[in-house]
């Protein structure tokens, strides 16, 4: 069972805890890793472009000059894609670029992303996680005593408002509940920072 340091909002440590074996100690998936960022960036894609083809484009049903005689190249249409305001060779097209994971290998592979940073030394537990005054300088006072000098996503037991003001405007800091944490977030992060209360609700849900 791996056991971790926790620290502070100062730095300063305040302990260790036991960490679930199930959930922070499991295998590497790195294809199952794979697929669950794929999943994700795939699913954020809205994939809504669109452009005429030639037979789409307004006009054009008659040809322009004759076919013989004229001197100029033959020309069916002027709506063809040689023509200026005519169709698209290959239009692109919309389309749904949305793909599927079923729920095993999803929490296979967040469970695998977990593992890895409790094993790179990339996962950090603080006791608790709260703000007086809902502040930028609050947070940015907590992000230089843990050295999250990197990009960090902190994950909280609950959507704390003020934690959430104060830190929507530093860089390379991110900050969600702990019901929204997934695969990309954890890997997309050089670090992950968690709330004790946030490793018992991921353990209750993930460890059984």
């Amino acid at each position: 069972m791996p056991s971790i340091k926790v620290y502070k909002m100062d730095g300063t440590e305040a302990g260790s805890m036991e960490l679930s074996e199930k959930v922070f100690g499991a295998e590497y998936r790195e294809e199952l890793i794979h697929q669950a960022v794929v999943t994700r960036l795939a699913n954020e894609r809205q994939g809504t472009k669109s452009t005429l083809t030639r037979t789409e484009v307004r006009g054009g049903g008659r040809k322009p000059w004759r076919q013989k005689g004229t001197g100029n190249a033959r020309q069916g249409s002027i709506r063809a894609p040689q023509w200026i305001k005519g169709g698209v060779v290959f239009a692109p097209k919309s389309r749904d670029f949305s793909k599927g994971m079923n729920k095993k290998a999803k929490v296979a592979a967040l469970i695998s992303a977990l593992s890895k940073k409790v094993a790179d030394g990339e996962l950090v537990v603080i006791d608790q996680l709260s703000v007086k005054e809902g502040k930028t300088k609050e947070m940015a006072a907590f992000k230089k005593a843990l050295n999250l000098d990197k990009t960090a996503v902190v994950v909280m037991d609950n959507a704390d408002e003020k934690v959430i003001l104060a830190a929507r405007n530093l860089e390379k800091l991110t900050t969600l509940p702990v019901e929204q944490i997934s695969t990309y977030e954890v890997v997309a992060n050089a670090k992950v920072v968690l709330t004790q209360a946030a490793v018992k609700k991921i353990e209750e849900v993930y460890g059984e």
